[in-house]
Parts: structure tokens; sequence; C-alpha cells
């Protein structure tokens, strides 16, 4: 069993082996599903969340790494897209299927917590995206 704090709440994770992706235990045990499975591999960033405000890739962070950290998922930002994050994506309509999105819209909140602004942001944002949304990504990320 581990406690995780997961978008300022505490979990209870009933998971017997500590080398268990945090995705996994963020889509499967616990239920948080915004944060999706792209590659494993660490290569698309659609498992992107925020671990104690720097992005990590949660299908190759650990589960028993997560303790005693603050974890934020994309469920975490706000309840009604108010997150300015959030807003930019939304008025730039980037998202076209919008698998990915998640992934970027926490690796660029991760960018941002790391003190990058506007166009310093787009390279920490390196995600696959099959639809190639890429143009309004960068028109999203250039208004924050």
């Amino acid at each position: 069993m581990f406690t995780l704090n997961i978008n300022g709440q505490n979990y209870q994770a009933n998971v017997t082996d500590g080398n268990t992706p945090l995705l996994w235990v963020l889509r499967d045990v616990l239920g948080l599903t915004g944060t999706k499975y792209g590659c494993g591999i660490e290569v698309c960033g659609a498992c992107t969340v925020t671990i104690d405000g720097q992005r990590e890739h949660a299908c190759v962070y650990n589960v028993s790494s997560a303790v005693g950290k603050k974890i934020v998922t994309v469920e975490g930002l706000s309840t009604d897209n108010s997150h300015p994050v959030q807003k930019a994506w939304i008025n730039n309509q980037v998202p076209q299927c919008g698998y990915c999105q998640s992934g970027m819209i926490m690796a660029t909140v991760g960018a941002i917590n790391a003190g990058h602004h506007g166009s310093e942001i787009l390279p920490e944002v390196p995600h696959l995206c099959v639809c190639g949304t890429y143009s309004r990504l960068k028109k999203a990320i250039q208004t924050l």
C-alpha cells in the first residue's frame, strides 16, 4: 500500500510492487484516466504529469519514488478549464483528437514552473502528436 498525494488529495494505492509505473497506478488503480498511455518508453509524452512541480513521464516513474511528493495530473489543474494553460489551449483550438493533449498541457505547466516563458516553453514540450497540431500548439504557448 502506497500513500500518494495527487492533485492535493491523499490516495491509498493498493499496489504490491513498488516498481509499478505511476501511470498504471493513476489509471488502473485510482481511476485518474486523464494521464494517457502512449509509448511506455518515455518518448511520446502522453503520460506527462508534474511531480514536485517538474514534468515527469509517468510511464517510467516508479510508484515507490512518488511517495512523499506532490503529483499533479491534468485533472488537478482546474475543474472548470480556468488554468491559464488550459485557457490558451481552448482559445487557440489546439486539440484535434485530443489524446496527447493532457501530456502537452502538463509539460507546458512543468516548463512554466521551471521558469520558462513564451517561446522558451516550446523546446520543453517535445511531444508526438499524430494529428499534427504543432502550429496551434506553438501559437498557444506563445500566448503564455
